[in-house]
């Protein structure tokens, strides 16, 4: 027997159904929605001047080369204008701005070009020059350079856009990827097409590519954009060679036709000129001597003199050039108050180069040490400006440097070895009177070193290496029970209290023998080494004699670099000699 389904039933499972297939044609539309939304591409715009961090109207973002700068330019009378220290940072150190006495100055291999705040005008030496724009401008502490007037001594290009307020600078030149676009598409923030967009780009113009990944690539688009677009729609990508035609400033050096054998000669007192002849006579081979005769003498740019007409007279009879040494060793004087003033500078250089002509000086060596590191800018500036005066008079400037370390990079030896004749390595003080621990005064690893450093940076017939002519002997005198007990035991315990003193080469023997050492040689150091106790102290010494300065000088010779110089004239054996002009001649 057939059972009949109620027509409640009946409307019971139709609702059901119905019910079933709406919820079913829900999940199909939001999953094919989820899916479209997954694969659409978003037309969202990035907001750019949040992207360029741009807080004011007058204010412009920089792309420099490929990269969005954090830097900020400024638009002022419609000429864009660059902060001080980003030009210095990215484009060209060689300009220089001076907040004492508001100038911007710019050193070429001839001339200082002067530009005051606020002016249309700048000066070449006297010769006044003007421009349609002011070329500095101070806002707040910080100057600000007419992107016009870098372009005038910097081989830079720039191309700027508004809609944002931003600019393009190019100032590195060479091989540059580009690529066509194969249609429409848009440069995104990120790689993915939900990225907002920065800029839309057309089918058949070209971007520059960065970076090449998997699906995306980074790029820079023809209106200054860096962002990323996808890979498939980049077709025909090929490199083209960029390059802008520049005059290079060319910078002309004093060369020797020979090595240099330099020694210098410490002179305290104008008596001490006399001596000269005397510690010259049991010498070989010395062409160059500097005699340490100026030093600053106060913050206003003057310096003292020990300088003597006869003693250079006596000199170039013997066929030996002086280069006078000028120092900043005087405590009471601040370096950087003279060297940070340009008129300050102008006034020490002047008085030089008047010492130079009225001494008839071959040449001038510049000794300043322990420079702080808001010091180095004002030194390296006072170089190339002293290498103007220098170079039109036709007087050698020698720089003298430590060896080169991190602390020391302030000094700038690679714009020195342009702008300077002869750049001088101090190889020695690797252990000096506050070293922790005893050591050698130079061993031949230190002085390897600091060659090979410097020649990353300067020219090799620029580069001498200088050697000492002393040594120290180490003492080490047990701590007492009660210097023990005072100390600090989170500190390291050493035993005892490590003190030196400088020995000559004469010296140093007679100690050797007074004591019935027998000195014994330390590959590592490349020199004669000896160790003592006397009354319960420790003695140590590393010398320096013939082996030691040999060892040196067959890298002066290995590097194929200009020379050697020596500290200081009178330390030294008369045998030493012999060993030194094997090697320069």
């Amino acid at each position: 027997m057939r059972r009949r389904t109620s027509p409640e039933l009946k409307k019971k499972i139709i609702s059901v159904f119905a019910t079933l297939v709406l919820l079913i044609i829900v999940i199909i539309i939001y999953v094919v929605g989820n899916i479209i939304e997954k694969y659409t591409p978003s037309d969202k715009k990035a907001d750019l001047p949040e992207y360029f961090a741009l807080s004011s109207e007058d204010e412009v973002a920089l792309i420099l080369q490929d990269t969005k700068a954090e830097e900020k330019g400024l638009i002022f009378n419609d000429e864009i204008y660059l902060e001080y220290s980003t030009v210095r940072k990215y484009l060209n150190p060689r300009f220089y701005w001076d907040p004492n006495e508001n100038v911007l100055l710019y050193t070429t291999p001839s001339d200082v070009i002067t530009a005051s705040v606020g002016s249309k005008d700048y000066y070449i030496s006297k010769n006044k020059n003007t421009e349609n724009y002011v070329i500095v401008k101070v806002d707040g502490n910080n100057a600000y350079i007419a992107l016009d007037y870098i372009q005038k001594y910097t081989n830079i290009a720039y191309e700027r856009f508004s809609d944002p307020n931003r600019v393009h600078i190019t100032y590195e030149w060479g091989n540059v990827t580009y690529a066509q676009l194969k249609k429409d598409d848009s440069v995104r923030v990120k790689g993915g097409i939900k990225s907002p967009i920065l800029t839309n780009v057309t089918e058949g113009s070209k971007v520059a590519v960065l970076e090449q990944g998997d699906e995306w690539s980074k790029v820079r688009s023809e209106d200054a954009f860096i962002g990323y677009i996808k890979n498939k729609n980049l077709i025909n990508i090929s490199q083209e060679t960029e390059s802008r035609s520049f005059e290079e400033p060319v910078y002309t050096s004093i060369k020797k036709d020979y090595d240099i054998n330099l020694t210098w000669h410490q002179v305290t007192e104008k008596a001490a000129n006399s001596k000269l002849l005397t510690l010259l006579a049991d010498t070989k081979g010395i062409n160059t001597i500097s005699p340490t005769w100026f030093s600053l003498s106060d913050n206003e740019g003057n310096f003292t003199s020990l300088a003597d007409a006869t003693y250079v007279q006596h000199a170039h009879q013997l066929g030996i050039e002086v280069w006078a040494l000028i120092d900043n060793f005087n405590p009471n004087v601040s370096t950087y108050e003279v060297l940070s003033y340009t008129s300050k500078r102008e006034k020490l250089i002047n008085q030089l180069i008047a010492a130079a002509i009225e001494y008839n000086l071959d040449g001038i060596n510049i000794d300043f040490e322990e420079l702080k590191s808001e010091e180095g800018e004002h030194f390296v500036q006072f170089i190339r400006e002293l290498s103007i005066k220098c170079r039109n008079n036709g007087i050698v400037l020698s720089i003298d440097n430590y060896v080169p370390t991190e602390y020391s990079a302030l000094y700038n030896r690679k714009e020195q070895g342009i702008v300077a004749d002869y750049v001088i390595v101090m190889g020695y003080d690797e252990h000096f009177s506050t070293s922790e621990e005893a050591g050698s005064v130079a061993s031949i690893g230190f002085v390897k070193s600091g060659i090979e450093n410097t020649l990353k940076e300067v020219p090799k017939e620029k580069v001498i290496n200088a050697v000492p002519f002393y040594t120290r002997l180490w003492i080490k005198t047990p701590k007492t029970e009660d210097e023990i007990a005072s100390e600090n035991e989170s500190t390291e315990f050493i035993p005892y209290k490590l003190s030196s003193e400088i020995y000559s080469m004469a010296n140093q023997d007679k100690l050797i023998s007074a004591n019935g050492l027998e000195p014994t040689w330390d590959e590592t150091t490349g020199q004669y080494y000896a160790q003592y106790e006397k009354d319960g102290i420790t003695y140590e010494i590393w010398l320096e004699e013939e082996a030691s300065i040999e060892e040196k000088m067959k890298l002066v010779d290995q590097f194929e670099i200009a020379g050697v110089a020596s500290w200081k004239l009178g330390l030294e054996k008369k045998s030493v000699w012999d060993t030194i002009i094997k090697y320069v001649n």
